[in-house]
């Protein structure tokens, strides 16, 4: 039996979506993004990626524990104003957070990097171990979980292959991010750093701009929560 059109549809946008949050996440330069940089400059591109993978593991574990708590208070939020003022306020934090990104300097937090190269597991432990420690990340989660409405416990299967794009969302930005830092390492640096968070910043608040205008001016409809 065909898999109905719209189910179809529903899968992609989770995808989409899940890929989407896993970059969002990732993509600001804080410290595990300074050392993917630091790492990649200094030992070589596969052992800055293999930070990103540390960092991409950490940021897996806390998208599941958000994703986890946040489905077990959608039954309250089951009225479309609820929904509103949840995609409204998601907008607004993420776009605070793209505003932080633009204005804020990160080479400030650049240490020198060991000469020791150490071992891949050390290097993507260590990564690991940094990101783990700074659970910020499950605010930023929580803001694209609601601008998204991401979490919907009415449709496990789709949510499944969503959080399972989030971990793909975050390597194919860390092996972006090694591959362009490699390429141009004769040319690149702190200032490189900067530039990348303002990009960034950048993009992160005209997203929110277009979803926020969107959601106010109800120009399209996101998805409900059941």
């Amino acid at each position: 039996m065909n898999m109905p059109f719209p189910i179809q549809i529903d899968i992609l946008d989770f995808i989409f979506k899940g890929i989407l949050i896993g970059i969002i996440a990732s993509a600001p330069m804080g410290p595990v993004g300074i050392l993917c940089v630091q790492r990649t400059l200094n030992k070589g591109r596969w052992f800055g990626f293999i930070t990103g993978v540390g960092a991409a593991i950490s940021d897996f574990i806390y998208a599941l524990i958000v994703g986890l708590g946040m489905s077990f208070i959608m039954e309250p939020l089951q009225n479309p104003e609820y929904q509103f003022i949840l995609q409204i306020t998601g907008s607004v934090i993420l776009l605070l957070f793209g505003i932080y990104c633009f204005i804020s300097n990160p080479t400030k937090k650049i240490h020198k990097s060991g000469n020791a190269k150490g071992t891949l597991l050390h290097n993507g432990l260590t990564a690991f171990l940094v990101t783990f420690s700074n659970p910020l990340i499950i605010f930023l989660l929580m803001a694209t979980y609601a601008q998204f409405a991401f979490v919907q416990p009415s449709r496990p299967f789709e949510m499944v292959i969503g959080f399972a794009c989030i971990p793909i969302g975050a390597l194919i930005w860390w092996y972006g991010l090694t591959w362009l830092i490699n390429k141009i390492r004769g040319i690149f640096d702190v200032n490189g750093i900067s530039i990348i968070n303002k990009v960034i910043g950048s993009i992160v608040v005209l997203f929110s701009l277009i979803i926020l205008i969107g959601t106010i001016f109800n120009l399209y409809h996101l998805p409900s929560y059941y």
